[in-house]
């Protein structure tokens, strides 16, 4: 499909990024039109790369609507070919170790000195700089370094990881709007710069009010398991087929929701009155709701609870999740044309613009390994010989 009404249909982009934190940012910019250029290493004899896992699901969701080419960094030769693209590319993407770039001699400031305009966006384990910047980072050591396994998980449980990588998909998030607003600010300043984040900086500001209890009041957040927090009641409650949740923390929800579990009577209890009472007295009021609610089906208190403006929701796996006629209505799961899988559902954009719709940013699916190089050095005015005696010399 066309992508030229889509926002960024402007922008070239050269995609250095591996695994997940860096293609998730890239994703982003492709899902919108950006021309991606994903560069990756020319296969070896024996080594079979990438090439079996660029069908499986993952790969086939994170990697659409990019061009491949292959090309050897570490060979001058490949070297001249990418700061030859850069001067002409709005944007660079990499999550490389932070010194593998200056190693490499496409850092920064040396794309930098070719395209005053270029924004270069980077993603590490642990920040650019600092005692801790060498190190290998991946989505599990963040999330642990940074706070969130000691918060998740039920009470004395000990540390649980997130069940998504978190720390990768919101630092790609991050760098995703840390490049959209350095392009902005290109329009209006004429210059580029440097955007970079790391999975530990994304996972610590994902802590959100759990860090600012902390920063603020001093206070260690605990485990809190499905319950939330600070406010009560809010959580997983039983019913007779199941589980539910159920957000009344508080104010006219507390008030609604004693009315549809007919104890109107708890608002007056000491032990209940307010969202501190509540809080000193969770285990308390848990057991008596628990004992309610276990009386009726889900679907039963589901529809009462939001007829009566009560929050209130399934616990669904997630084949049941894409059965939902509100997940349906939506639209989330997008369907894409794969060159040898046939038709697709990929997990599409979370943000809708009316006057672009989700369907045109389906337009390629994931690549083979350097499908695109002959056209992308073709257009770079290299002749069928020269490409021909790149690939011999394992350049691409």
């Amino acid at each position: 499909m066309s992508k030229a009404n889509l926002p960024l249909s402007h922008i070239v982009v050269l995609d250095l990024t591996r695994a997940r934190a860096g293609p998730t940012a890239v994703r982003h910019l492709a899902d919108w039109g950006a021309d991606v250029i994903k560069i990756e290493m020319p296969s070896e004899p024996g080594d079979e790369g990438l090439g079996g896992a660029r069908h499986a699901p993952d790969f086939v969701n994170l990697q659409r609507n990019k061009r491949s080419i292959t090309l050897n960094l570490k060979k001058e030769k490949g070297k001249k070919i990418f700061l030859d693209l850069a001067r002409e590319s709005d944007v660079v993407v990499e999550n490389y170790r932070p010194d593998v770039k200056h190693r490499l001699g496409i850092d920064y400031e040396t794309v930098k000195k070719l395209n005053p305009r270029i924004v270069y966006g980077s993603i590490s384990g642990f920040g650019q700089d600092g005692p801790l910047c060498d190190r290998p980072g991946l989505d599990q050591i963040a999330q642990g370094m940074g706070g969130l396994m000691s918060i998740t998980g039920l009470p004395g449980q000990g540390p649980v990881r997130v069940g998504v990588p978190i720390a990768d998909l919101s630092s790609g998030n991050y760098l995703a709007m840390g490049i959209l607003l350095a392009l902005i600010d290109r329009d209006r300043s004429g210059e580029g710069q440097w955007v970079h984040t790391s999975l530990l900086e994304a996972q610590i500001s994902m802590l959100d009010f759990q860090a600012a209890r902390w920063l603020i009041d001093g206070e260690v957040p605990p485990q809190a398991g499905n319950n939330h927090p600070t406010n009560i009641p809010m959580g997983v409650y039983p019913t007779s087929d199941g589980a539910i949740n159920i957000a009344a923390g508080g104010g006219v929800l507390w008030q609604r929701f004693l009315q549809v579990v007919d104890v109107p009577d708890l608002a007056d209890d000491p032990r209940f009155t307010t969202g501190e009472d509540r809080s000193k007295n969770r285990d308390e009021l848990n057991e008596i709701l628990e004992a309610i609610t276990v009386k009726k089906t889900s679907s039963q208190w589901i529809e009462a609870m939001n007829d009566a403006g009560v929050p209130c929701g399934p616990i669904l796996n997630i084949d049941e999740t894409f059965a939902e006629p509100q997940v349906q209505h939506l639209g989330i799961a997008r369907e894409m044309k794969h060159d040898e899988l046939g038709f697709v559902r990929v997990v599409g954009q979370a943000v809708n613009l009316s006057r672009q719709p989700q369907p045109n940013q389906m337009r390629r699916s994931t690549p083979r390994k350097g499908a695109h190089t002959e056209d992308v050095l073709r257009k770079l005015g290299m002749s069928a010989d020269a490409v021909a005696q790149l690939r011999n010399d394992g350049v691409i």
